[in-house]
């Protein structure tokens, strides 16, 4: 055991002179990213968000109503405010220098830790502005306070001058920074106008009391054509105006975004911050999350974004039990976020970020204060309208059972993105290569499809023959939804997939068309056409792709004239138009089969001639669509009963 500790000879002296001490702001030059994260163009950046925050600290503490940003040739980018100014006067533990100089200079200082001069602010880890300084090759600033204004010179860290009287300020007060990043930390990297411009956005949607004055050396804009030179950033309106903004035209779950803000209750007199919120959930798209604390993005989410899941999934839950949804339970947050594009922000005394970067909050009390605020407020919101609350829930519930279906359910994926691919063997294939003006007609059994082939037109017309009654998608289970051969080569011809796998530009047809007879069995048969439509590819449905042909019944004929009727009310209408005294001869077609090919291309197929519904599924009607496909499709026999009670008063004819 003692060999392990036999002396070596050392080939190297290694004593007290190897231990270096890096003083002042030297370790940030040597390790850059362990305070910004790296040295690259996102590096570069937070240079900019640094002194940025300072400046909207002083407008979120009230003291500043305006900030400037302007970027100008050389790289150099000069941020001002009108708040208080950095303090000037001497420091009292080092009475050779300025607060000012020590701010800017040392590391871990600032008037951030003690919460007198801030309640809420970004920047409480005490570097910013130091490591700016210790990374610019040059660094100015100059402080308008009590009338008079002071400027000095810094360069890599080290003042260049001392603090200087310039002159009297009568009309101006606050703080103003120019700085250039070091070429000797970042190289080549310039700061980017696009990228200084939406930071500068952000920071005006996050405070509505703040203006931000945009400038920009016309020069820089070559690549950023859209960026304007100057601009006057001001949003009213908030995270509310930001997240309208985003959207766009994209259809919108609820009518309107749903706003707010909620001040938390002050401890012992103190006030401790407040939270605002923008939230609007999407027919289409990713769900985006864009989180904030004391205006800090944060992108990594954190603990205040966790309170805001845990109130949305408690609210949706709570309201499907008020209204007896107990498909409601099957909810996870993940659902309740699909979709959802949410504006997050949170004001608090001394939060803590995971790392210096600040990508993530870390601050356990926000978690709390977030999902009691907001939840309190969601379950408000729901109770006020009651009909939307129903709409978002049928949404949720929806994106839920797709969920359990997508982990049930294996896709058969398309296999290609060209029309060689393998196609059920019963398809009538039309010839046109592209979607665009092609059709897929789903008729009812080999008869029909039969007559519906020689009817079509073969360059821009599929037919697709199925067995009868398809299986009903709303009340089978996912193991029957996989070995049912007809839905296979349904999804099969129609190449977009499902669940998971489903892409709309996959599409094959432009057009998809349920086409059965036109009686009672007809008429379920398109049921539970649809049915597989509204659940397995609702967005087929919602983009207008899934219509009904609209066979006639009846053929009437009077001498060489030949009239078509929908149905028996239809019927009527047409014999009192035909001579009086004249034998009328009322054929009933008994289904597609029996209509003779000429006969249904004339009346059904030709897009000249036909009629066709569009079937669609409006947002603003998502719960009630939802219930009603429950209660006539679903498990619940008791539904169908209820159902058949409440309208069987309507009923004036029965066809047997």
């Amino acid at each position: 055991m003692s060999d392990l500790f036999e002396s070596v000879p050392a080939k190297d002296s290694y004593g007290a002179k190897d231990i270096e001490v890096l003083e002042g702001l030297e370790p940030v030059r040597r390790r850059p990213g362990m305070y910004i994260g790296g040295t690259d163009e996102n590096a570069l950046h937070h240079l900019a968000a640094e002194i940025l925050d300072n400046s909207m600290d002083e407008a979120v503490a009230g003291h500043a109503s305006s900030i400037e940003v302007s970027l100008s040739a050389g790289n150099q980018l000069t941020i001002r405010d009108n708040g208080r100014g950095i303090p000037v006067d001497p420091h009292p533990k080092f009475k050779n220098k300025s607060a000012l100089e020590v701010i800017l200079t040392t590391l871990h200082s600032g008037g951030k830790f003690s919460g007198k001069a801030y309640a809420t602010s970004g920047g409480l880890h005490g570097v910013g502005s130091s490591v700016v300084n210790a990374l610019s090759s040059s660094l100015i600033v100059e402080v308008a306070k009590d009338r008079k204004l002071y400027r000095q010179n810094y360069a890599r860290g080290l003042p260049q001058t001392k603090l200087e009287e310039v002159g009297g300020a009568p009309n101006r007060r606050g703080t103003s920074l120019s700085f250039v990043p070091d070429t000797e930390i970042f190289g080549p990297l310039k700061f980017s106008p696009a990228r200084l411009f939406k930071l500068c956005r952000s920071k005006a949607y996050l405070f509505r009391g703040v203006k931000i004055r945009w400038n920009c050396d016309p020069a820089l804009l070559k690549t950023d054509s859209d960026i304007p030179a100057e601009a006057e950033l001001h949003f009213p309106g908030g995270l509310a105006d930001s997240l309208a903004a985003e959207l766009g035209e994209a259809g919108m779950v609820l009518p309107e975004i749903w706003a707010g803000e909620a001040k938390f209750a002050p401890v012992k007199g103190q006030e401790q911050g407040k939270l605002e919120w923008a939230l609007a959930w999407v027919e289409q798209g990713e769900s985006t999350i864009d989180t904030y604390c004391n205006t800090v993005p944060t992108p990594l989410g954190g603990t205040h974004e966790s309170g805001m899941r845990s109130a949305l999934l408690k609210g949706l839950r709570a309201w499907a039990e008020t209204r007896g949804n107990k498909r409601g339970a099957s909810i996870i947050a993940d659902d309740v976020l699909g979709g959802l594009r949410a504006k997050l922000s949170l004001f608090i005394r001394e939060p803590q970020f995971q790392g210096q970067t600040k990508d993530k909050l870390t601050t356990q009390e926000a978690n709390r204060l977030t999902e009691t605020s907001l939840r309190d407020r969601f379950d408000h919101f729901l109770a006020g309208d009651p009909a939307n609350a129903d709409n978002l829930l049928a949404y949720v519930v929806d994106r839920a059972e797709e969920r359990i279906r997508r982990k049930e359910l294996k896709d058969t994926p398309r296999k290609s993105a060209t029309r060689r691919l393998r196609l059920p063997g019963k398809l009538a294939d039309c010839a046109t290569e592209n979607a665009e003006g092609t059709e897929i007609f789903l008729v009812e059994g080999d008869s029909a499809g039969g007559s519906a082939k020689q009817a079509r037109n073969r360059n821009s017309q599929a037919i697709l023959p199925l067995k009868g009654k398809i299986l009903n998608v709303a009340s089978a289970s996912g193991e029957k939804l996989r070995q049912n051969q007809e839905l296979k080569d349904l999804i099969e011809a129609l190449g977009c997939g499902t669940g998971a796998n489903f892409n709309r530009a996959n599409l094959r047809y432009e057009r998809i068309i349920i086409m059965t007879d036109a009686d009672v069995d007809g008429a379920h048969i398109a049921s539970l056409l649809m049915t597989f439509f509204y659940r397995e590819l609702p967005e087929l449905m919602r983009h207008g792709h899934v219509y009904l042909a609209q066979p006639p019944l009846y053929r009437l004929t009077q001498g060489a004239k030949s009239i078509y009727a929908m149905d028996d009310s239809a019927r009527d209408k047409v014999l009192k138009s035909f001579k009086a005294g004249a034998k009328v001869e009322i054929s009933r077609f008994k289904g597609l089969g029996e209509m003779p090919p000429a006969v249904l291309k004339e009346t059904t197929m030709d897009p000249a001639k036909r009629t066709l519904l569009r079937i669609s599924a409006p947002p603003e009607m998502r719960a009630e669509t939802s219930n009603l496909v429950d209660s006539l499709m679903g498990k619940r026999p008791e539904l169908r009963f209820q159902f058949i009670q409440e309208n069987a008063g309507k009923v004036t004819e029965l066809d047997i």
